[in-house]
Formats: C-alpha cells, structure tokens, sequence
C-alpha cells in the first residue's frame, strides 16, 4: 500500500477504514457551538468542505487514544472525550475504501484561542449554531467522493443530532 501525503488518499482498494471524529463544542454567549474546520482545498477528498475533526485508527489502537492523537496533530489541541453518539458507515471512492466513522462529544482542553491549524489539512475553521450548520448544509455536505447508504450525507445528519442531543443529556468527560 502506498502512503499518500493525505491519509485520505491513500489507497485502501477493498479495505475497512475505521475513523474516530469530535464533535467539538463550547458554550459561547449565544449558545453553544460546535468546532467545523475546513479541510485544505489540496486534499482530493472532500476538499474545501467543513467537516467533524478526527481520522483514522491505527492497528490495535484504542479508538479514544486514537481521537486525542488526530486531534492534537491536526490542532495541536487536546481534548476531554465523553460517549460516543453515532456511528455510520460510506464508501470512499479516492480510497477504493469502505469507511466506519464513529463520533464522540468532546471539549477542548485548553482555551480555544490556542487552536493551531495545521495546512495540509485544514484551511481554516468555525464555530457553527445548529441554525448555522443548517444554512451552510452545502458547505458541509458531500457531494462526490463518498456514496452512503442513506439519502442525505451520515456526517451531516450526525452533527444536528450531536446538537439535538445536547439540549437534553447531561454528559460526562474523561
């Protein structure tokens, strides 16, 4: 297997890829926010999208130290993880790949002030409302590269269900 610059990209014809991704979210002013950053318009999957942070596993790794690693290299930023929410599945057409992505509440360590984005693999990033998310549906939504199961984008429906979600459970972090 030939290892790409993005991970994304490397080829994984006819191979599981499991993912861990944050739904990274604060408690602003105005209400509570969730972390989007933008993937880089360099990367050939899903570029120039917003996306939940996080990446793949690596063999016999524990899918939580897996979450922390990805997010501190991407945003040099740790992170408290609390339960997993949601979990679904796509087929990665650059990979040659199928995809399960498992998504975790989480909150940043240290103060978000602090985030440091690295340019291979974000080009910047936002803190979205659910009304906001919801009028940037096509800036969150893939549109090739990815075939689901379902009608509308997994990633997408997940992050509305991550706010639905807060709004009526308590949530505990490790």
């Amino acid at each position: 297997m030939t290892k790409k610059s993005h991970d994304s990209e490397t080829p994984a014809h006819g191979q599981q890829v499991i993912s861990v991704c944050a739904f990274i979210h604060h408690d602003f002013d105005d209400g509570v926010k969730v972390f989007l950053p933008k993937r880089a318009k360099t990367k050939k999957f899903l570029p120039d999208k917003y996306e939940l942070p996080g990446g793949h596993v690596d063999y016999g790794e524990q899918l939580v130290v897996a979450l922390k690693r990805e997010i501190k290299e991407e945003l040099n930023m740790s992170i408290k993880v609390g339960d997993p929410f949601a979990a679904f599945t796509y087929e990665n057409t650059i990979k040659g790949s199928h995809s399960v992505e498992v998504i975790y509440f989480t909150m940043f360590v240290e103060a978000i002030d602090q985030i440091t984005i690295q340019t291979e693999d974000h080009s910047g990033y936002e803190w979205f409302t659910k009304e906001e998310v919801i009028q940037h549906k096509q800036d969150l939504t893939a549109t090739e590269h990815a075939i689901y199961a379902e009608e509308e984008d997994p990633e997408y429906t997940t992050i509305l269900k991550g706010f639905e979600l807060l709004d009526h459970k308590p949530l505990k972090f490790s």
